[in-house]
């Protein structure tokens, strides 16, 4: 039987405090280091075929510290949904906004543009 293991980057601050990161490069806390380190015994049991990782800091270290980094390859296409101006800023800051019907703006002075 064929298994997909999705792992989530360790905690930054702005995951922790629900802030949209997508291209802003964040480092983990040590609350992030520790979710990341704790998962190295698990994932030394498994049989991995392939891992891919995204090109942001936090993924590649979450994937260091987890033991996977020197098989990981770093795959542009895993990278985060890009927020626009909307980076940095929480979903009810925004007020009634969805990411999967409303998108992301596509101009901002300050950020690059956001998905379509």
């Amino acid at each position: 039987m064929t298994e997909l293991l999705l792992v989530r980057h360790g905690e930054t601050d702005w995951s922790r405090s629900g802030q949209h990161t997508s291209w802003t490069e964040l480092p983990l806390t040590e609350r992030g280091a520790e979710q990341a380190r704790a998962l190295r015994p698990l994932l030394a049991t498994r049989t991995l075929a392939r891992v891919l990782v995204s090109p942001r800091v936090r993924t590649r270290e979450t994937a260091r510290l987890a033991g996977l980094l020197d098989r990981a390859e770093v795959d542009g296409d895993l990278s985060e949904w890009a927020y626009g101006a909307y980076e940095g800023r929480t979903t009810p800051d925004i007020h009634d906004w969805c990411l999967w019907t409303d998108g992301a703006p596509q101009e901002s002075p300050d950020r690059p543009g956001g998905e379509p």
